[in-house]
């Protein structure tokens, strides 16, 4: 039987030092990541970039899998904060702006941190599906799914009398093709110019999916 990866921190950080310890191992763990790749990315590499022990990592971090999910969590963080902020100001657009600044909002997550988020994308599902890969995805789902709710009169799959299962249906569609779009493209590289083609068009179909 294969032995269970342990992904959980040892415990968390709790005075200003110890926070100041524990964001210089994540920053760390992210430039190694990024630079060497999973693979080649250790516990004794990723103290030595952060300039503390590997002794002092262990005490917060039982494993290299530990600080990947941490700086998962701490990444999606940062990703779902924006995407909320961006659809609660556009709460009350008309739908084919409350559209775009859904799509604008998952590139925007996307990218706060190109390089780190692309490597999450290719390297982390080697290492099994972390729970809170999955975190921000849930919560953007519920922020669409508000947004299509307000709006379903507009919606032709759904109506008035729509049930929520319905509204539900279509925030999990949306969501999964936006990211699905939004992590192709970010994983090409797309430069700035190109990535707002993409998301042009990205908007053009998701608003005819909605309404036409």
């Amino acid at each position: 039987m294969a032995r269970r990866i342990r992904t959980a921190p040892r415990k968390s950080p709790r005075q200003d030092r110890s926070l100041a310890t524990v964001d210089a191992i994540l920053d760390a763990t992210a430039r190694v990541l990024t630079t060497t790749g999973y693979d080649r990315a250790s516990t004794n590499r990723i103290a030595a970039t952060a300039g503390v022990s590997v002794g002092s990592l262990y005490q917060y971090f039982p494993s290299k899998e530990a600080l990947v999910a941490a700086l998962a969590t701490r990444h999606n963080a940062k990703m779902t904060a924006l995407i909320r902020s961006k659809l609660a100001e556009f709460a009350q657009a008309p739908m084919h702006v409350a559209v775009r600044a859904m799509v604008d909002a998952m590139f925007e997550a996307h990218a706060v941190d190109p390089r780190l988020q692309r490597v999450l994308i290719e390297e982390v599902p080697r290492v099994g599906r972390l729970d809170n890969v999955r975190a921000v995805e849930r919560e953007t789902e519920a922020l669409v799914a508000a947004l299509l709710e307000a709006r379903k009169g507009e919606l032709r799959r759904v109506g008035q009398a729509g049930a929520p299962s319905q509204v539900e249906t279509l925030a999990f569609v949306l969501v999964h093709v936006v990211q699905a779009v939004t992590h192709a493209s970010v994983i090409a590289e797309h430069e700035p110019a190109r990535a707002r083609r993409v998301a042009d068009e990205l908007a053009d179909l998701v608003l005819r999916y909605l309404v036409d």
